[in-house]
């Protein structure tokens, strides 16, 4: 019987497993690619693309984006801010004049 009643101490209610489990989302604005630049990154890992901003405060700016992973024209990218623009990339690569 005293067992039972330190398991139930150290147990949490009810409740606040439900908000441990629970799954939050942070705002996303919906931007669509345009255009595939290039690779960038030290080893290449993320690839420079052009996107156009498709709903929000911001509808319709271009931004220059890095995006970690497969990404092709015309898919859709969700992004977290619309403010900022990643640098653009130069031309001179390995082996370029």
């Amino acid at each position: 019987m005293a067992e039972e009643q330190k398991d139930q101490q150290r147990r949490p209610p009810q409740q606040q497993q439900e908000k441990k489990g629970a799954v939050t989302f942070t705002f996303a604005t919906p931007a669509k690619v345009e255009e595939v630049i290039g690779r960038t990154g030290t080893r290449g890992e993320a690839i420079q693309v052009r996107c156009r901003v498709l709903d929000g405060r911001d509808k319709n700016k271009v931004l220059r984006r890095n995006v970690r992973g497969p990404v092709r024209k015309g898919d859709v990218l969700m992004l977290r801010e619309t403010e900022f623009e990643a640098r653009q990339l130069e031309k001179a690569g390995r082996g370029a004049v």
